[in-house]
Parts: structure tokens; C-alpha cells; sequence
């Protein structure tokens, strides 16, 4: 029986652009048309599709799916080794970036402790950059809401005292 779009996309787990967007890529074959000009589709456009989420589970790249889906099957061995290695590059890459930010964090508690930005540095530093004080009032409400925990932290890292960030948070979150 054939599925629309929406009902191949659930049966994936996928949205309804996504099937587009693979379908405009070539992962999935170009629909047939019902009498209404809806997109249908057939049982091996489905499996087609389950395989294109188990790869991109995987974590292959969508190019590497199509070249999977269209080159003979002996070829999936040599893509999921070289996707394997690419995966340890990356993964020792972020752990570079975790080395590094500990090692930014080791800085920024030096900082703290020595002082170097304080809130009046800071307010100057944002007045240089062209910042009005109803922009101020704008970037702390912003960091208010996104990360509010951050948003503590960072005051604390300008030694403002406890009462004052109190206060500055609750007007950032626009309580009075």
C-alpha cells in the first residue's frame, strides 16, 4: 500500500522537509503521483529510506550515503573504515578543545582571583564598543535568558558584590 509523504516521514522518524531534501539529493527516488498529485510512496522507498537513517546514524555524511545507495554493495566496507577514521579525528579533536578550555579555565581563575576585569572595566570596555546603557540592559537580559547560570558566573568574575548581582539579575529577567 502506498504511504504519503508524511506517513514515510513518521515511519522514519524523519520530518516532511527532510524526506524533501533527501529526495532533492537523490537518497530517496522521486515520488510517484497519486490522481490528487500527492507524493507516494512504495515498501522499497521506505527500506530505502531506513537505510539512509541507519547510515547517517552512523554518522556518514550524505554524500557518502548516495555513493553507498548507488555504487555496488562491496563498497560500503571501504566508506564506513574511512568514516571510522575521520570519526577519531574528530573525536581527537574535541578532546584538543577539552584540554584547551581547561586550560582557559585554569586562566580565568587566575583572573578572578587577581582582579584584572571588574565591572567598571567591563562597563567601559562596552561603552568603547558603542554600547548604550539600554543596549547593556539588553545584552544582560539576553544572557539572562539563555544561560542564566553563565550569566551569574560572569558577574561573580567581575567582583561584583552578591546584593548588586542580585539586582541586576533580577532586572534582567525583568523583575523589579
Amino acid at each position: 500500500m502506498p504511504l504519503t509523504i508524511t506517513k514515510l516521514a513518521r515511519a522514519c522518524g524523519l520530518s516532511r522537509s527532510t524526506v524533501l531534501y533527501y529526495e532533492s539529493l537523490g537518497l530517496v527516488r522521486p515520488a510517484r503521483r497519486s490522481a490528487g498529485n500527492y507524493r507516494l510512496y512504495l515498501d522499497g522507498d521506505l527500506a530505502r529510506l531506513r537505510q539512509v537513517c541507519a547510515y547517517r546514524d552512523a554518522g556518514l555524511k550524505l554524500g557518502d550515503i548516495r555513493s553507498l545507495l548507488e555504487g555496488p554493495r562491496g563498497d560500503a566496507a571501504g566508506v564506513l573504515e574511512r568514516r571510522l577514521l575521520e570519526i577519531g579525528k574528530e573525536i581527537e579533536m574535541l578532546r584538543e578543545h577539552q584540554r584547551a578550555i581547561a586550560r582557559l579555565l585554569g586562566q580565568t581563575k587566575r583572573l578572578r582571583r587577581n582582579r584584572m576585569v571588574t565591572k567598571t572595566k567591563w562597563v567601559e570596555i562596552m561603552r568603547a564598543a558603542g554600547f548604550s546603557e539600554e543596549q547593556m540592559h539588553r545584552w544582560h537580559s539576553e544572557f539572562e535568558k539563555a544561560a542564566p547560570a553563565e550569566h551569574q558566573e560572569f558577574l561573580e568574575f567581575l567582583h561584583i558584590p552578591a546584593a548588586e548581582v542580585k539586582r541586576i539579575r533580577e532586572w534582567s529577567a525583568g523583575r523589579p
